[in-house]
């Protein structure tokens, strides 16, 4: 009988933690949310490392974002992608070619920036995680797993600055092992950004081919 009374108070123990952990990291998810949601704009450099140890595999690229609403602009791989809000435009200098595409279509690098910032609203269960000083920053990890059945991704660790209440780095654990590392850096806000910042000028490139 004790031992049933024992498991009993181990349960609804476990439960009420778990739920205690899970509402402060939608709690802290909410705060970071209305934080970026308030500037009007928000730019940042970025590193990105793909890791695969049993393969062998390791792959380490970087690059700058500037995002306001749902328009951005980045540079990424030797590449350039604007999206206006109606259309991408994705750059590529050393073929000299222009693709312009459907906002769905033109995700080629597999980034989307205005995505980055909220795409943890919708579709993950959460819990709280590790914390973590990070050259005197407070690192505050929350773990994402797929609310669905996802068979490449096992789950998500996002690490929120508990300070300024922003996305510091963002890692994904692929079902096959694959460890990829989104870590943010030198962001900037509310900057003052030309009227034509986000727009498309197809004069500014004569000899490009473009792919429509």
């Amino acid at each position: 009988m004790k031992n049933i009374v024992y498991l009993c108070i181990a349960f609804f123990w476990f439960h009420f933690t778990s739920a205690q952990t899970s509402e402060a990291a939608v709690k802290l998810l909410d705060e970071v949310s209305e934080n970026i949601a308030a500037f009007e704009n928000l730019s940042f450099d970025f590193s990105y490392v793909l890791e695969n140890r049993q393969e062998k595999i390791k792959q380490e690229t970087s690059g700058t974002v500037t995002v306001e609403g749902s328009r951005y602009k980045l540079m990424y791989l030797g590449a350039e992608q604007l999206f206006d809000g109606e259309k991408t435009y994705t750059v590529v200098p050393e073929n000299e070619e222009i693709t312009i595409s459907s906002p769905e279509e033109g995700e080629d690098f597999g980034i989307n920036p205005s995505k980055l910032l909220n795409f943890y609203k919708e579709g993950y269960d959460y819990q709280w995680d590790i914390k973590q000083n990070v050259l005197g920053r407070t690192i505050q990890f929350v773990k994402l797993i797929p609310s669905d059945e996802n068979k490449e991704v096992s789950y998500l660790l996002l690490g929120i600055d508990v300070l300024k209440k922003s996305i510091y780095r963002l890692i994904e654990i692929g079902a096959n092992g694959t460890r990829t590392t989104l870590t943010l850096s030198n962001q900037l806000t509310n900057i003052s950004l030309a009227t034509d910042f986000f727009k498309f000028d197809a004069s500014s490139y004569p000899n490009y081919y473009i792919n429509n």
